[in-house]
């Protein structure tokens, strides 16, 4: 009876609660499906902050001072002083040759010397008698002046043996080989038994480690950039910050100084070839190491920095999407200044308060709604350093480049 009499209101009830779920349904569809719509971007603040002007270069390590040791005189090497690696004064003896044949020279040229001088001596007392006999008129003034003529080449004779003495005196010295200066000696030592040809065999390579060069080349553009590099030779200008990243990916510790730099640029590549000195008092920069040189200029105050991966060419046309007002892709058109690291300065048509788009570019076009995860530089992996990633060893041709980096 009760079920009978409110049957209409029951029925009107479920068919208002029927279509309220229809149109909350309708409702969440609508909104997936604009969801759905939006193209998904990761995006980031433009930076503004005070930028250093650096740049980085392939290059080697150099000895300030190497020297490849030479024998004075040919022989068979008899013994060595020292052991590969080894520190060593100036004048310190290295090697010793076969001395035999020397000291024979010796003791012939003192025999020589000995009769020439004996051979004078006699004609001198010729003379002496030639004169006395002149002066009582029981001569001839010609033998007087022959015998005088004997005396000045007897005289010459003795000169040239005592020369000749020196000479085989001095070669008898060099038989034994002295570090021409202080320094490490390398590894690629003679050994004993081996015959060393004056003045072509290398015996041994001694090089000063403290202070060492780090060499590298730089183009003309990069020059012009750092224009003061000259300067540096003379202590004058604003001194260049210069520092080294090694091939594990760490930094030394200590900064260099530019101290050389080519009068010109070579003509088969264009490049200027620059010279840093380092001090490397613990011995870890090694000649032949290779290593990535940055160098530090001027700092741009207040710079608009935007990373690499933002920006886009088109022809001409230099280009970031930014996140518009109204959550939709904006193309903008800037001008870019120096890379520094992971960034481009911008010169014109960026502001700090932009926020532009740094992932999900490929099919990006202006006016398209965006679903923006904002995002920060350390998550990107931006840096302004030139590289944080260790690096593999490179070829000398790479080192003696100097292609830029940056």
């Amino acid at each position: 009876m009760f079920f009978a009499k409110n049957k209409k209101p029951l029925a009107l009830m479920l068919t208002l609660a029927l279509s309220a779920t229809v149109l909350l349904s309708g409702c969440g569809a609508k909104q997936q499906q604009q969801a759905a719509g939006a193209t998904q971007v990761k995006a980031m603040k433009v930076l503004q902050q005070d930028a250093p002007v650096s740049s980085e270069y392939a290059g080697q390590v150099v000895g300030r001072d190497e020297v490849k040791v030479q024998s004075k005189v040919s022989g068979k090497i008899v013994e060595k002083y020292f052991h590969g690696g080894d520190h060593v004064e100036a004048g310190q003896p290295l090697y010793r040759l076969d001395s035999r044949q020397y000291e024979s020279a010796v003791l012939q040229a003192q025999a020589n010397l000995a009769q020439s001088q004996a051979t004078l001596s006699n004609a001198q007392t010729d003379l002496y008698r030639d004169q006395s006999l002149l002066a009582a008129d029981a001569i001839s003034e010609q033998t007087v002046t022959t015998q005088q003529a004997n005396v000045n080449a007897y005289s010459a004779a003795a000169a040239a043996n005592e020369a000749l003495v020196q000479k085989a005196q001095q070669d008898l010295d060099d038989t034994v080989v002295y570090a021409p200066m202080s320094g490490q000696v390398s590894v690629d030592d003679v050994a004993v038994g081996t015959f060393a040809t004056a003045g072509n065999t290398n015996l041994v390579t001694i090089g000063t480690i403290d202070p060492v060069f780090v060499q590298f080349s730089i183009s003309e553009a990069e020059y012009l950039k750092f224009r003061n590099i000259q300067s540096m030779q003379s202590g004058s200008g604003n001194p260049l910050d210069v520092t080294v990243k090694l091939s594990d990916g760490s930094t030394y510790p200590m900064d260099g100084r530019i101290v050389q730099a080519d009068r010109a640029l070579a003509q088969n590549t264009g490049t200027l070839t620059v010279k840093a000195l380092f001090p490397n008092p613990n011995g870890l920069l090694l000649p032949g190491m290779f290593a990535r040189v940055k160098l530090t200029g001027e700092t741009i105050p207040n710079a608009i920095l935007v990373p690499q991966r933002a920006v886009q060419q088109l022809l001409d046309k230099t280009f970031v999407m930014v996140v518009g007002a109204d959550g939709k892709s904006e193309s903008r058109s800037i001008e870019l200044g120096q890379q520094i690291g992971s960034y481009y300065i911008v010169k014109s048509g960026l502001s700090a308060n932009d926020t532009v788009v740094v992932e999900g570019l490929s099919s990006l076009t202006e006016g398209k709604d965006l679903a923006v995860t904002m995002v920060t530089p350390e998550e990107m992996g931006f840096s302004f350093d030139e590289d944080t990633t260790p690096f593999d060893t490179m070829t000398s041709s790479e080192a003696n480049s100097g292609d830029s980096n940056s």
